[in-house]
């Protein structure tokens, strides 16, 4: 039987069935194994109004923008304009060692930047004062950061000052904004943890400012430090400035008046300011005479109340050098309770059968309590101190020889010796801690500074001498303003006479607690007072005692 043959129409029976014990060998998700179906038609036709419906959408926008809008736009984009501004960042907040605010910023009512604030009064010196980012007549900025211009905020300007940020703002001719776009954030400042206690430091400037206002010194200043890791308590210096006034800049009498006044209020009298001593160099130049064998310190000297030596000038005469009273028989730890001069006078440059240390020892053993030396504390501005020499007198006084008279005055801390206040607070401490020379810090845990040290080389019993005369200075000497029962000081008081006329005094005090266990070092200085006050640094620091032994009584290990 013949088949009918068609072109191209046959169908073989595998297009048609599917082969049932082959089917799990169809991979499904490729769709094998599968019949094809069409798309149905109503899709299509949904799908196509859709489209047309967005592209309607899209076309009336256009035309609104573009044919109705388009002039305005037009004329907005002309006139707008875009500009880059500064986000001003805030300043890192300065604290004290338990975390009280001594800088910080608020909104600014005036101006649109953040206003530095600071505590007040007693630490205008040690926090400094900021300048404001600046702008000229355009309103374009030529100074667009504040910088630290003094005190903590310069010393530490790159840590605290943070990162500005930028915006881009779209405005009109009329300056109004359009839009805001913030292209870097800003970055805070970091904060300073200080070593300050600031309530301490508070009483302590305002001792010695009414002790100043009522005695007619010309200023003071006061410094605690903690004798095992130099760590600063306090450090104040009166007079001072407003930080916030001269930051601002806008009360121009004011700044002309601190420009102009001569108390000097831009001088931190703490580590700028260079002062002659007196009595309160005697304990390192006692030490320096054990250390040398100059004396025995149970050797007695007997002051009468002066020694006389021929006069260089006039042969035929004396040149009388006085003690400040008749002292009689006096070891060394009685010549440095009671302040005799003549003692010091023998034990420094000699006299009779009495050898002295001598000008070079004299300068060696200033230095080696870091006198006549920066301290290397952090903050700006730090001046080091003067120990009179042969070569200093040659250079300031040409064609006049060093003479005994000379190295007398020295071994009392006069003639040419001039100290800071945070040297004589350095020098206490190494006393008071056996020779350990400290770097003075202000940042609280500070390590690297805390570990940064050299040692003063002499034996134990040498310092036990000289902490025992510090402490009779105390007990019955000329510090006995400091006995008080609370807590048990050693101290080392001095009266250094300046002036042409010698009818100003600078009245110190230097010592330490508590006694038998020293753990804070302290140093008052009240500037250039009459020689006929009765009163004068040592009152300032039993105040502070006092005020201690009730407020911050932590310090003295009571609970």
């Amino acid at each position: 039987m013949l088949k009918k043959r068609y072109n191209n129409s046959l169908v073989e029976p595998d297009e048609i069935f599917l082969d049932s014990t082959n089917l799990q060998n169809f991979d499904r998700q490729q769709f094998e194994g599968r019949i094809e179906k069409p798309i149905p038609k109503k899709t299509i036709i949904f799908l196509g109004i859709l489209f047309a419906f967005i592209t309607g959408i899209f076309s009336a926008r256009l035309i609104y923008l573009q044919i109705q809008k388009g002039e305005a736009y037009y004329a907005r984009s002309q006139n707008n304009t875009l500009e880059k501004a500064i986000i001003f960042t805030d300043r890192g907040i300065i604290y004290d060692r338990n975390k009280v605010e001594l800088a910080w910023n608020k909104k600014g009512e005036e101006i649109s930047i953040p206003i530095r604030t600071y505590l007040s009064p007693g630490f205008s010196h040690l926090l400094g004062y900021v300048s404001y980012p600046t702008q000229d007549k355009g309103g374009n900025f030529w100074q667009g950061e504040f910088k630290g211009k003094d005190g903590l905020e310069k010393e530490y300007d790159d840590v605290i000052k943070g990162e500005n940020g930028s915006k881009i703002i779209e405005t009109d001719a009329l300056g109004k904004v359009y839009s805001e776009n913030i292209v870097n954030a800003p970055k805070k400042g970091k904060d300073l943890v200080t070593t300050i206690d600031s309530r301490i430091q508070k009483e302590l400037f305002t001792l010695i400012k009414n002790l100043s206002e009522s005695k007619n010194f010309t200023g003071g200043a006061g410094i605690i430090i903690d004798i095992n890791n130099g760590e600063i308590i306090t450090s104040t210096s009166f007079p001072e400035y407003n930080s916030e006034i001269l930051s601002l800049g806008k009360d121009t009498p004011k700044i002309n008046n601190y420009l102009t006044d001569k108390s000097k209020v831009f001088l931190d009298r703490g580590i700028s300011g260079l002062y002659t001593p007196g009595s309160i160099v005697k304990p390192f130049f006692a030490l320096g005479a054990l250390a040398e064998n100059i004396i025995d310190p149970y050797t007695k000297i007997l002051s009468t109340g002066s020694i006389s030596i021929p006069n260089p000038y006039f042969p035929d005469q004396k040149t009388v050098f006085k003690d400040w009273r008749v002292n009689g028989w006096t070891n060394m730890m009685e010549a440095i309770a009671v302040s005799s001069d003549v003692y010091f006078y023998e034990i420094g440059g000699g006299f009779e059968n009495q050898k002295g240390l001598g000008i070079a020892n004299l300068e060696k053993y200033s230095k080696m309590f870091g006198l006549g030396t920066k301290t290397d504390i952090d903050l700006p501005d730090e001046k080091s101190g003067i120990i009179p020499t042969p070569e200093w007198k040659l250079a300031n006084f040409k064609g006049d020889p060093w003479r005994i008279g000379d190295t007398y005055h020295t071994a009392i801390g006069q003639y040419g010796f001039q100290v800071t206040p945070l040297e004589m607070a350095r020098a206490a401490a190494a006393i008071a801690n056996n020779g350990k020379l400290l770097t003075p810090h202000l940042l609280l845990n500070d390590t690297k500074k805390e570990n940064s040290f050299s040692q003063v080389d002499l034996p134990e019993e040498y310092f036990e001498i000289v902490h025992k005369g510090m402490r009779e200075s105390v007990t019955y000497g000329t510090a006995a303003a400091l006995n008080v029962p609370y807590v048990a000081a050693a101290a080392k008081t001095g009266t250094a006479q300046v002036g042409v006329a010698k009818n100003k005094v600078n009245s110190w005090i230097i010592g330490f607690f508590p006694y038998e266990n020293p753990k804070y070092a302290f140093t008052v200085m009240m500037e250039a007072g009459p020689n006929t006050n009765s009163v004068g640094a040592s009152s300032v620091m039993r105040e502070l005692l006092d005020w201690m032994s009730i407020n911050a009584k932590e310090y003295f290990g009571i609970k």
